[in-house]
């Protein structure tokens, strides 16, 4: 399948070309972050199933739309997945909330997991990945096999940004499963970062170097 879909909505553009300005302070970056989440979150529930509920308005009764209860969990890939997280979120709030913790290895550039949360029961949820940045494409795959090992019906990634070399990475680990992400860069950097990019996103989300 190996669908990858970039959300090319102006305000999205916009909100990401201030995020990748260096000169963006931490306050500013976290509240950008959430806004572009909550802009692509619609992207990512485009194909939720409606169904029809009796309702009275005002002035009669009618059959409205609403979502069908599609039970959905949002894992987020500590610890910059939380800022994508956040803004998926108040969109969907009573969609339930995974965790999972891995680290980019130095020296090989391979995920090291550290952490891993979700809840009970996952066979009927479909899940949203979350990650900023899908550099290399090793943590994000890493991610989602583990995942997928809990039986959830579905599995989305959602990411800011990625490079051609994260995609190719990604989706020959996870072919299935479709990316929704604001940009696909240049490429990646000798160190495995995005270029341009915008920095280490969980630095620059937290303030640490």
């Amino acid at each position: 399948m190996r669908e990858v879909h970039v959300v090319e909505h102006p305000l999205v553009q916009h909100k990401l070309t201030i995020m990748r300005n260096k000169e963006t302070s931490v306050a500013k970056f976290r509240t950008l972050l959430e806004e572009i989440s909550m802009l692509m979150g619609y992207e990512l529930t485009r194909d939720m199933p409606l169904s029809r509920e009796r309702i009275e308005t005002p002035l009669m009764a009618m059959d409205a739309p609403v979502l069908e209860g599609k039970k959905l969990v949002v894992i987020s890939i500590l610890r910059a997945g939380d800022g994508i997280l956040n803004g998926i979120m108040k969109l969907l709030p009573s969609a339930r909330i995974g965790h999972i913790g891995l680290y980019r290895d130095p020296a090989t550039l391979e995920p090291v997991e550290y952490y891993f949360k979700m809840p009970g029961d996952m066979t009927d949820r479909d899940a949203i990945v979350v990650d900023p940045m899908l550099a290399t494409g090793n943590s994000a795959a890493a991610a989602v096999t583990r995942i997928k090992a809990t039986g959830p019906k579905s599995v989305k990634f959602c990411c800011l940004l990625t490079a051609p070399e994260g995609v190719a990475a990604f989706h020959e680990v996870h072919p299935d499963v479709p990316i929704y992400t604001a940009a696909i860069d240049e490429r990646l950097n000798d160190h495995g970062y995005i270029l341009p990019g915008l920095g280490d996103a969980g630095d620059r989300m937290f303030g640490t170097k």
